[in-house]
């Protein structure tokens, strides 16, 4: 079993190049199945949640080439015939349901397995399926599996009773080959639904308004190949934001740009970090006097919940008491125990976590619970005195491109191994 040891304590410096965000590939590695020749997605992140969903779209008989050299996957998807997903895969990761938009617009007719993915909540898939039935789909739900039928899809006025992205996604790539014009109302304003929208429109979609809560999609007849680079991923500009401050260094984040980081960058600069905002990138200077701040988590352009466990990771050493209100998910506190065991003082109240920062923490042997408290275990490692081990790192590695070894190019003393 791998494992992750960090001793802490080390100065971090230099610079670190962000990868394409997970978030904004997995959709576009769906999307690919719109076409029926071939799709070039540049700099994409090899993970294991990349590796899932093209073996997903393998099982359909599309033709996928990953280059990892180049960080290059070819998706020509002119051969796909199965419109019943493999389960077993389905199973391994919730995001493998964006392939039913695109799948049900294509070709009418799709089943596919209810999806797993990180036990930090319900994630219901309701909405998506409202959106496919606005759109003149049948829905049927039997023994763990839901299959969606449709002559043909008809544009609609559809709206969402919550922002997903999820279902912002899956209903616009529906859409895009609907008969007609589809406005979607309430939808999600995440910039990986406007980076999906741009992979569309790169392949002839006629889309408008995505990054805003109204999205226009007028059904285009036929969507061509196309080559396409996705955003840098933010959340992991984020993570290491935080690794630069927690263990109050000076790094450089190349590939940041502020507009998608304001949340972050905000609540950062509330608690006392220093930072120099450029361009194209954005350099950590540590602090003078951390300050104890309130967060709570909400839809783009609110702070991501996808940053909720690193920030707890930094305001357990933050003197004073802060308050973190968790909106999104409900279960999304379990790192609250493993930080704990290195000394933190957490309490869970609901769907808030009241931290009373302390002096210092220390080393302990810990698990990732889910992908992000794996990241805010690697961050308080590299604060703690001593050495921390982690396990089930493969929570991590879901959404972060060799995590260790980037740090370990800033000076962090932290390894990976078999043990």
């Amino acid at each position: 079993m791998e494992k992750i040891i960090i001793k802490g304590g080390c100065k971090l410096s230099g610079e670190i190049n962000l990868s394409a965000a997970k978030n904004a590939v997995l959709p576009i590695i769906a999307a690919s199945i719109l076409p029926s020749d071939t799709c070039i997605i540049e700099g994409a992140p090899m993970l294991e949640d990349v590796s899932v969903l093209c073996d997903v779209l393998k099982s359909l008989n599309a033709d996928v080439v990953i280059n990892k050299e180049l960080e290059e996957i070819s998706i020509d998807s002119k051969n796909i015939f199965n419109t019943d997903a493999n389960s077993e895969l389905i199973r391994k990761m919730r995001a493998s349901f964006l392939i039913m938009g695109p799948m049900l617009s294509r070709f009418g007719h799709f089943r596919v397995s209810l999806p797993g993915g990180c036990n930090i909540g319900s994630r219901p898939i309701d909405l998506h399926l409202k959106g496919f039935k606005a759109l003149g789909a049948d829905i049927y739900m039997d023994h763990g599996f839901v299959e969606a039928k449709a002559d043909k899809l008809v544009g609609s006025e559809i709206y969402l009773d919550f922002p997903s992205v999820g279902a912002t996604e899956n209903i616009m790539m529906a859409a895009v080959l609907a008969e007609g014009e589809t406005i979607l109302e309430n939808s999600a304003e995440e910039p990986e639904i406007k980076d999906l929208a741009n992979y569309l429109i790169s392949m002839g979609a006629d889309i408008e308004g995505a990054g805003t809560d109204t999205i226009r999609i007028r059904g285009v007849k036929k969507l061509k190949g196309t080559k396409y680079r996705p955003i840098f991923d933010r959340i992991e500009a984020g993570t290491f934001m935080i690794a630069g401050a927690i263990t109050n260094s000076c790094i450089t984040i190349n590939g940041a740009e502020e507009e998608y980081l304001r949340p972050v960058i905000a609540k950062l600069t509330e608690c006392g970090v220093n930072m120099d905002i450029n361009e194209k990138s954005i350099t950590i200077k540590g602090y003078n006097e951390l300050k104890a701040i309130d967060i709570k988590t909400m839809p783009y352009p609110g702070f991501p919940t996808d940053m909720q466990a690193q920030m707890i990771a930094l305001l357990c050493l933050t003197p004073g008491t802060s308050i973190v209100t968790e909106t999104v998910f409900e279960n999304r506190f379990m790192h609250a125990a493993e930080l704990k065991r290195m000394g933190a003082n957490i309490k869970i109240d609901g769907r808030s976590a009241i931290i009373e920062g302390v002096p210092k923490i220390t080393g302990s042997e810990v698990n990732a619970t889910d992908l992000r408290a794996g990241a805010a275990l690697v961050l308080a490692g590299l604060a703690a005195e001593g050495v921390t081990e982690i396990g089930d790192i493969y929570h991590i590695d879901r959404g972060y491109v060799r995590i260790e070894e980037k740090l370990k190019g800033l000076g962090a003393n932290i390894e990976r191994i078999n043990k």
